[in-house]
C-alpha cells in the first residue's frame, strides 16, 4: 500500500462491454501492486452496458473507491475531462489516465508515483502493442514501435507544436497513458471538451502545460499495453496520418 498523496485513475469508456474490453482493463487495475488509488470510469454514452461492467467488477472485488460517472456528450476530451474533475472533487492530488482498451502492468500505479517523485508534474508514458486482442507479428510490433518513434519526432518539428510561448520542447503524451498533478491540470485548463474527430485532446493538454512549466517529461518506465485495433482496421500509414494531423479521416473512428 502507498502512503503518498491521493492518486486517482481515470478511464473513459464507450461501448467497451465486449470481451477483452473494459473488464480486462479493470482486471489489470485490480492487480496493481500499489492499489492505494481511486478509480473513476467515465461512461461516455455507451449503449452496451459498459457502466454496468464497471459497477459489477467493483462490487465483485469489494472496490469501494471505484465508481462510474456519466458523460453523455460524446468525445474523449469531454469524457476524460469529466473524469479528471470528478477525481479532483473527490480529493485526488495526482491523476493518471488510461483507456478502456489498454492493459497497465501490475507496477503501473507504483511507477506513476515514482515518476512524480522525479519532480515532473506531467508524466508522458510509453505504449506497447497488445497481442491478446488481435494477432500482432514480431514484424508488426517492430513497425509499430518505429511508427511511434516517427510520430514523436514529427511532433517536435510540427509547426503547431512550435511557438515562442512554449517554455520547453514538445513531448508526445498519449492520453491512454499519462499522469498529471491536479494543480497543473486545473492551471492548464484540462482536456478540451472535444470529440476525437475534431482534436487530439492529449496534444492540446501537453501544449497548454508547456506554456506554464518545464516540469514535464517522457517516462518510458511507465508503460501500458495498448490496443492495435486501429492499425488492423486502417493500416499503419493511415493510422499515422490520423494521429499526426487527421490527414486520414475515416468514417468510423470508434473501432471495436
Amino acid at each position: 500500500m502507498s502512503t503518498g498523496e491521493p492518486l486517482a485513475v481515470v478511464v473513459p469508456a464507450l461501448n467497451e462491454a465486449h470481451p477483452g474490453g473494459l473488464r480486462a482493463t479493470l482486471e489489470a487495475l485490480h492487480a496493481q501492486e500499489d492499489d492505494d488509488f481511486d478509480l473513476v470510469v467515465v461512461d461516455n454514452g455507451s449503449t452496451d452496458g459498459t457502466g454496468d461492467v464497471a459497477r459489477a467488477a467493483a462490487a465483485e472485488w469489494g472496490r469501494g473507491r471505484w465508481r462510474v460517472v456519466d458523460e453523455p456528450v460524446k468525445g474523449t476530451g469531454a469524457a476524460a475531462d469529466t473524469g479528471m474533475r470528478a477525481a479532483i472533487a473527490g480529493g485526488a492530488v495526482l491523476l493518471a489516465r488510461t483507456d478502456a482498451d489498454c492493459l497497465p502492468p501490475p507496477t503501473w500505479t507504483r511507477d506513476v508515483r515514482r515518476a512524480f517523485a522525479s519532480g515532473d508534474e506531467l508524466v508522458a508514458g510509453r505504449l506497447v502493442p497488445r497481442t491478446d486482442d488481435r494477432p500482432v507479428s514480431g514484424f508488426q510490433q517492430g513497425a509499430l514501435a518505429a511508427a511511434l518513434a516517427v510520430a514523436s519526432a514529427f511532433g517536435k518539428v510540427r509547426p503547431g507544436n512550435r511557438d515562442d510561448g512554449y517554455l520547453g520542447p514538445y513531448v508526445m503524451t498519449p492520453g491512454c497513458n499519462m499522469a498529471i498533478t491536479a494543480a497543473l491540470y486545473e492551471a492548464a485548463g484540462g482536456f478540451p471538451r472535444t470529440r476525437i474527430e475534431d482534436l487530439h485532446e492529449d496534444r492540446a493538454l501537453v501544449n497548454a502545460v508547456r506554456r506554464i512549466t518545464t516540469r514535464y517529461g517522457a517516462h518510458p518506465e511507465v508503460w501500458v499495453l495498448a490496443s492495435t485495433r486501429r492499425v488492423h482496421a486502417w493500416g499503419l500509414l493511415r493510422t499515422l496520418g490520423w494521429y499526426a494531423d487527421h490527414r486520414y479521416r475515416p468514417e468510423m473512428v470508434d473501432i471495436r
